[in-house]
């Protein structure tokens, strides 16, 4: 086939480039658009997946990350989410050693300079899927789109649905899973003589491993990577091999003798198709034996169409969730960071006026296959098809059609799927501008205007995912009957001390969604320190009568009703805590303070014991140990575990307090004015370090320290119990010792 530029590319009201000046002007608006998020803090997701994930720690074997999830689970573990993503769990743990930890800086200037990577690259994979390969005397890809290809990249590189990928850290993992499947689809293209026609069967088939291999590594970015392989087995047929698919359905449905499969299908295509299959098979295999335990398991929370009974309308369901997808490329104003739980209700009737979005979906994706399959243009036959396979393919393994997805609709996934849609556009530009000559200016007017809404919606959402509570309360507004929504707001306002109005916002969450077990036990927490026990008492006990092994909950019972002096509660919710988390040292610390609390101080120890084995850094449990030990006597006991706890935390402040007090009392003044004095290095306003200082310098003999310590503890408490006494004891003293003194 002899490729011609394209028709409508020179009709486009843009300057026509130079390749690196185009990439150049992309990747600057991509930068352009979300600049603003780069000292964004740690959000939503970010927490879990960086903030407390430990395969990010230097201390922590590189070979974990080749064990775990992306959240830093085991895969072999039940409750793994079963994403298995190490090369983007490498990228963050190269972020931590660059930065020296936990800094957002490095991680959001990270994510936001490789969207303006990948949005230069759409050029030359915009220019190649509308233009074909064309080739020109020095061997090099000549671009026969450019202004098409230029455009439609602009529309990538500022299209606001982008803005989770980019402003969010987790984004990375669509990021890199998008970089390589440019790669993967470029190096296929490189696959191909540049001397001979589109009908020779020769190949370079190393280009095509390569292609593969680039295709595992997005794979190992995201699972979406591997539907490159559909793209670049749609590139083969249609641009390679220049087949019309409208025309080979045709002649075999109507089983014309003239038609011949070696007429479309060559040698050369079926081998490379074979090579691609077989690769991707393996790629899917080794994919399932890594998830060890299967698929990961979602609840009807997280995807309430796929439990629905109904297959007629849970297939409905799914379609209505293919149109809220398609307007967020259409209209991408209304954006939210969670869609689950309430935020898009269920279709239950066919009366429901949303039924008229399907119906709409259908007859434009009708519409636009038609064109794409039967038009006797083959350039617009070309792009529109291949654009089509760019929007509809990595979108597949979001569509629930192969599995049970865990979302009801996510941006995030949208973010290679909008490059065939910014194609469409792009597309639909150049031949408004061919057809409609005279309305030239006005379309230019048209395209500007939209880039500029693109870029002001970008950066006002990617302001909105520099904070928690910017990205929470930006929600309420797009998404009020989504009890997650009411959920995280109200835990960042409680994380901010804000209780009262967090109440109110776990009240509505739970109000929403009368199961929803976390805003239970959170509106518990508050409720328990708040000193509302026998209201806490009942939403916990709601909590885990609906969710029996929720552990936190559990433990959370257990203090509140320790507090409400039912022992024997208490201590079954311990143990049903403990039950369902084996590994959990908070909860063998409460139990510890609940056997305290009776008296039982061996069984006291032994909890607080098993706490530290389980966390050794728990200082708590150390502290209360040695306190314990103090209080019954064990004084010798009480400083073999303060010195064994400090040991392992040697900056606890606490536990020197408490060891001093126990050194005091043995007559070691010497070590104990040591620890008190550290202590006090760390935490110089602890009045009660002051006072007990100075209760041992008063034993020692040591009088005017003493004073001065007692003078800094009251000054520092007023009503501190015991110190004025002793304070006044030692002026008495120290009057007594004047009046001596010849």
């Amino acid at each position: 086939m002899t490729l011609s530029e394209v028709f409508w590319d020179r009709h486009i009201p843009l300057p026509k480039l130079s390749p690196l000046l185009a990439k150049v002007c992309v990747g600057v608006l991509a930068l352009l658009c979300f600049i603003n998020s780069y000292d964004g803090e740690f959000v939503f997701d970010d927490s879990e997946a960086i903030v407390n994930n430990k395969d990010l720690r230097p201390t922590t074997p590189l070979s974990n990350l080749w064990r775990n999830d992306f959240w830093g689970s085991n895969l072999s573990s039940n409750s793994s989410h079963k994403s298995y993503r190490p090369l983007t769990v490498l990228t963050f743990r190269l972020n931590y050693l660059l930065v020296g930890g936990l800094h957002p800086v490095g991680f959001h200037v990270l994510n936001i300079l490789l969207h303006a990577v990948i949005s230069a690259l759409m050029i030359d994979m915009f220019a190649i899927l509308t233009g074909g390969l064309s080739y020109d005397e020095k061997g090099r890809i000549q671009n026969l789109a450019p202004k098409t290809s230029l455009l439609a990249a602009l529309f990538f590189a500022a299209h606001p649905v982008h803005t989770e990928s980019v402003a969010g850290i987790v984004g990375r993992a669509d990021l890199l899973c998008a970089l390589f499947f440019q790669l993967s689809f470029l190096s296929y293209t490189r696959a191909f003589n540049k001397a001979g026609s589109d009908r020779d069967d020769r190949f370079s088939v190393q280009w095509v491993v390569a292609s593969l291999l680039l295709c595992a590594a997005a794979m190992l970015c995201k699972e979406q990577g591997i539907t490159v392989l559909g793209v670049n087995a749609a590139f083969d047929v249609l641009l390679i091999c220049n087949v019309n698919v409208y025309e080979l359905s045709q002649r075999l449905l109507l089983r014309k003798k003239t038609s011949s499969i070696s007429d479309f299908f060559h040698v050369g295509l079926l081998r490379r198709l074979a090579l691609m299959l077989l690769g991707g098979l393996s790629m899917l295999y080794a994919r399932w034996k890594i998830m060890g335990t299967g698929p990961p398991a979602f609840t009807e929370v997280d995807n309430p169409a796929s439990f629905a009974e109904n297959i007629f309308f849970r297939i409905v369901n799914y379609n209505y969730y293919y149109c809220l997808n398609a307007w967020l490329l259409v209209c991408p104003w209304w954006l939210c960071f969670d869609w689950s739980m309430g935020c898009v209700p269920l279709i239950k009737s066919a009366a429901d006026w949303r039924m008229m979005w399907l119906v709409l979906l259908w007859c434009f994706l009708i519409g636009l296959i038609n064109q794409a399959l039967c038009s006797q243009d083959i350039q617009k036959r070309r792009t529109l098809t291949l654009a089509l396979v760019l929007l509809v393919v990595p979108f597949l393994p979001a569509s629930n059609i192969f599995f049970r997805v865990g979302f009801v609709v996510a941006e995030r996934v949208l973010y290679l799927s909008s490059a065939g849609y910014c194609l469409l556009v792009a597309y639909c530009v150049g031949q408004c501008c061919s057809r409609w000559a005279k309305y030239r200016k006005l379309l230019y007017v048209s395209m500007v205007a939209l880039l500029c809404v693109y870029v002001v919606r970008c950066a006002l959402r990617s302001h909105q995912w520099r904070s928690e509570k910017t990205l929470f309360t930006s929600a309420l507004s797009v998404c009020p009957l989504n009890a997650k929504v009411h959920y995280n707001v109200g835990k960042n306002l409680a994380d901010r001390g804000n209780t009262t109005a967090a109440i109110v916002f776990y009240r509505e969450a739970v109000r929403l969604h009368p199961t929803y077990v976390h805003a239970m036990n959170n509106l518990g927490n508050i409720l328990k320190e708040r000193n509302a026990l026998v209201e806490a008492e009942d939403l916990l006990s709601k909590a885990v009568s609906i969710q029996p092994d929720f552990a936190a909950a559990w433990m959370n019972l257990g203090i509140v009703q320790n507090s409400l002096q039912k022992f024997e509660e208490a201590e079954r919710s311990y143990w049903n805590a403990i039950r369902f988390r084996k590994k959990y040292p908070d909860c063998y610390y409460n139990l510890g303070r609940l056997y305290a609390d009776q008296n039982r101080h061996v069984d006291a120890l032994n909890a607080w014991r098993n706490a530290t084995m389980l966390k050794p850094d728990h200082s708590l449990a150390w502290n209360n140990m040695v306190i314990l030990l103090d209080n019954t006597g064990n004084l010798g006991q009480a400083e073999a575990i303060g010195r064994e706890a400090l040991r392992i935390v040697p900056n606890d402040h606490t536990i020197m307090f408490s060891l001093a007090n126990v050194l005091g009392k043995l007559q070691k003044y010497k070590e104990s004015e040591g620890f008190f004095l550290s202590a006090l290095k760390i935490n110089p306003n602890a009045a009660s370090c002051h006072g007990n200082l100075a209760v041992l310098y008063h034993r020692w003999g040591k009088l005017e320290l003493a004073k001065k310590h007692y003078e800094l503890s009251l000054k520092l408490d007023p009503e501190a119990p015991g110190t004025r006494d002793n304070y006044n004891m030692l002026r008495r003293k120290l009057d007594q010792l004047k009046r001596q003194t010849p």
